[in-house]
């Protein structure tokens, strides 16, 4: 089993990047952060299309990738935890998360994405995305294992 997020940008230290090492040291599953940016200044089409590149060049091959997107499924926290057990049971336990740059995902990665997940409607600042996902992943874990963190 190995879990990799791939995202677009550089967490400097702060209360997000506190609260994303918090979830992943408490995080039962072997997880790999990759982080990707582009330096150079391109129009916002380019600029999807090399962030996409960029971010498939840290992913897996072999990898189920969710790409976090707005138009993706939204999940409950037990419907996630069980969606992803399945895709671990399915794929192997190669799974991968992408968090595109500030205009979305690009082409090339939507179509290599197997599944959308959106956080929902509101729009949430892509630093602290890395930490929403690392606790839903945590609560996840506890959902399968019957840990007392999630309580319904």
């Amino acid at each position: 089993m190995q879990i990799t997020l791939a995202a677009v940008g550089r967490i400097k230290a702060g209360p997000e990047k506190d609260l994303f090492d918090h979830y992943i040291a408490r995080l039962r599953w072997p997880f790999t952060l990759r982080e990707v940016e582009e330096k150079k200044k391109l129009p916002p089409a380019q600029l999807k299309a090399r962030e996409a590149e960029l971010l498939l060049g840290v992913i897996p091959e072999n990898a189920f990738l969710i790409a976090l997107d707005e138009r993706g499924r939204e999940y409950g926290s037990i419907d996630f935890a069980q969606k992803l057990e399945g895709w671990i049971d399915q794929h192997g336990g190669n799974i991968a998360f992408a968090i595109g740059g500030a205009d979305g995902h690009g082409d090339a990665l939507k179509a290599r994405a197997n599944a959308l997940w959106s956080l929902g409607k509101a729009t949430w600042p892509h630093m602290l995305v890395r930490a929403l996902i690392a606790e839903q992943l945590f609560r996840a874990h506890a959902i399968q294992t019957n840990h007392p963190y999630h309580r319904e």
